[in-house]
């Protein structure tokens, strides 16, 4: 096995091994990815393996058209899906699919999560998008393929940045989240899970919860990520 890969090995297994940590994920659900844009190549967990068993050389490298490089084990069944975003979003180099509870459990509605918080605006100015379910061609011909571009898609039609919004549902599917890093891609997922259970729980308390002003995003935005931010040391 070639070193020059092991890098982003390490990078994908110790991001995967957060999924579990976090609850992020029950079995074999889930997956993490971990590129390198110079080499042109992704690590990813591999298919169906428990995540115990799970080992920095148990990653599979394939590269941005989805073509498995090196590894012993079939990549994870969502391997395309990240390969298109990969191809397509230059300034991403990690990428994370659960099916936790109250993301999938909203991704399962086909609805927007509701800016109702300024938990949620610390992180996205928006409501957290759930792309449209694919129609039957697509869900019969390259299905992973397509659910690449049924994320972009939803961004674009949605007037959304990739690089300020690092989440989505893919509807009656799961979420999906992004970043610069492998560890930022698991942070977001976190995130979108604990937004999306105080969602939940705020539609519950109150049906007709107002969302957040906008005055109120923008500060709770632009102090944490902002030009002049100053969350953090």
């Amino acid at each position: 096995m070639s070193k020059i890969y092991q890098h982003i090995k390490e990078e994908a297994y110790l991001a995967n091994m957060q999924l579990p940590e976090l609850n992020l994920v029950v079995f074999t659900f889930g997956n993490v990815s971990a590129a390198d844009r110079d080499l042109k190549v992704f690590a990813i967990k591999p298919s169906g393996v428990p995540y115990k068993y799970l080992t920095p050389d148990k990653m599979v490298i394939v590269d941005f058209d989805g073509n498995t490089v090196e590894g012993a084990l079939r990549p994870s069944s969502d391997t395309k899906t990240h390969a298109v975003l990969y191809k397509h979003w230059d300034h991403i180099n990690g990428i994370v699919h659960t099916h936790s509870t109250y993301g999938t459990a909203w991704a399962q509605t086909q609805r927007d999560i509701p800016i109702y918080g300024t938990t949620h605006a610390d992180h996205a100015t928006s409501d957290i998008p759930c792309a449209p379910p694919m129609d039957d061609d697509m869900i019969k011909g390259n299905y992973e393929y397509e659910t690449g571009f049924q994320i972009m898609n939803c961004l674009k039609d949605k007037g959304l940045s990739y690089q300020e919004v690092e989440m989505i549902l893919v509807g009656n599917h799961a979420p999906f989240t992004w970043g610069k890093t492998a560890e930022k891609a698991v942070y977001n997922s976190a995130v979108l899970e604990t937004i999306a259970q105080m969602a939940f729980l705020t539609e519950q308390i109150n049906p007709k919860a107002l969302k957040l002003k906008d005055s109120l995003i923008r500060k709770h935005y632009e102090r944490k990520h902002g030009v002049d931010s100053y969350y953090g040391q």
